[in-house]
This record gives structure tokens, sequence and C-alpha cells, in this order.
């Protein structure tokens, strides 16, 4: 892959749960280095379009590729599946999903957490992924809570740590679905910290967020759908600073956004 080649490239993407059509014909680019933020009210597809970038969800038609490989498809609308497990694997792997809700594992302290990915779906050497851990939950700034079970962490912590684990799969992009919205403001900002860090460092991510200050601060690029389609992108600056569409007006007044 050459560095001009995207992480993720959609086209035309439609998903749909029976008759409710989520996404009508959704298209969208993650260049290699670039953060990318999707936003928009509840409903409109946002957290849906980032699923379908990793094939947590099957879409029904459109094309997704993967460092300029396209997903192979089996069948045709509803019944539309990837048609290649491996490939699956290898592309989930390489994207890294951060949850709203963390999703750490109770049962295991926060640098097995960190470890597990890497030990049995990619196989690495223990001791080479115990370093990588520790060297990423120093990175995220909970270094010192290694041993510590995930309810003995606040929420802010327990996201940073749920970061350290999307890293220590070595990705190409990390992505984010609402990462700081289960948080009280003060543990927020620990999170958005941590998200501008990596921003700097030049890592791909795409970003579903609500939180319209974190998207102006670090992408290179929003997305503002409604009802499923793209009513507005571009450059932060143009879309926070001289929205076109009215709809991206009124939903970034009721934001407070401007």
């Amino acid at each position: 892959m050459s560095d001009a080649t995207p992480v993720i490239e959609i086209h035309d993407l439609h998903k749909a749960y029976g008759a409710l059509e989520v996404l009508k014909g959704v298209s969208l680019t993650a260049p290699k280095g670039h953060v990318l933020s999707l936003i928009g009210s509840s409903g409109s597809g946002k957290s849906t379009l980032l699923r379908c970038c990793n094939l947590l969800e099957d879409s029904q038609q459109g094309e997704i590729l993967f460092k300029g490989e396209p997903v192979r498809w089996k069948g045709t609308g509803h019944d539309r599946r990837p048609a290649d497990p491996k490939q699956v694997l290898r592309i989930r792997t390489n994207l890294s999903m951060v949850f709203q809700q963390f999703n750490l594992w109770a049962h295991m302290t926060i640098l097995q957490n960190v470890m597990e990915a890497p030990l049995t779906v990619l196989g690495r050497d223990r001791a080479e992924v115990d370093k990588a851990a520790r060297g990423y939950l120093d990175k995220v700034g909970i270094g010192d809570k290694c041993d510590a079970y995930p309810a003995q962490l606040s929420g802010g912590q327990q996201q940073r740590a749920a970061i350290a684990r999307g890293l220590c799969m070595e990705p190409e992009a990390l992505l984010f679905d609402e990462p700081t919205s289960a948080l009280d403001p003060e543990l927020e900002q620990e999170v958005v910290k941590v998200i501008k860090d990596l921003a700097r460092e030049g890592r791909t991510m795409i970003i579903v967020t609500h939180d319209m200050k974190l998207a102006a601060d670090v992408s290179d690029h929003v997305v503002f759908l409604h009802q499923g389609l793209i009513e507005e992108e571009g450059p932060p600056e143009t879309l926070f600073g001289a929205p076109k569409s009215e709809r991206l007006q009124g939903f970034l007044s009721a934001t407070h956004a401007t």
C-alpha cells in the first residue's frame, strides 16, 4: 500500500434493519494519518456507519475497501454477507474499535485486558506483548493501574485502558464510538487529552462524537450525517465556522457549538 492509498474507503453504502433504512448511500474516505469525525443527531446513522467500517454490521449495498482491497461479498440485499472469514479477521484486527461502554473483561486485570487480543488473536510473544502493553498504559496515563481490575477504576481510567488495548493491536486505524459520552465532564477531559495526543502523532482515526469541541480540535475532516445521508462535510473550520446547510446550522446551535 502506498501512503496515498486510504486506510478505509466506503462507496454508496446502504444499511437497513428490516424496513428501517439507516444508511441511504453514504461514501467516505479515511486517508492514512488523518482524523475523520462523524457528527449528527441521535439516529442519523453515525455509529452504524462506524460498525460497518470494521464489519461488525453487514451492509446491503455498496463497497468497503481496506487499504485498497475491496471486501468480498456473497448474497445480495438482506442476505449479503462477507464471503471470506479470513479477510474479515484480517481487517478487524487492523481496525481497533473503542466502544462507548469500554467493554473491558471484569475478571482480568487492566494489563491482562490490554494483552489478551495480541496474544490470542495475533499470537505474539508474551514478553514482547507485556512490554508493549505496559508502554501503552503509560502512554494513556494509567501505567500504575496494571494490576487493578476494571471495577477499581473510574470511567475515564477504564476508557483510557480500552484505548491502550486498541493501541496494543498496532492497528492501521482506531475507530471511536462516542468515546466520552458515558463519562462525567471532568473524566471526559482525561480521554479527550489522550485522543488529542494520538491525533498529534498522526494516527488514522474515525471518531463518532457528540463533542463538537473535540471534533473541531482533532479532525482533518468532519462529516455531518442527517437521516442516513451526508448532509455536509469538509474541514472543521468550514463546517463549524461557516456551515452552509440549514440543518447543520440548526444542529450546531442546538449543541451550543457556534
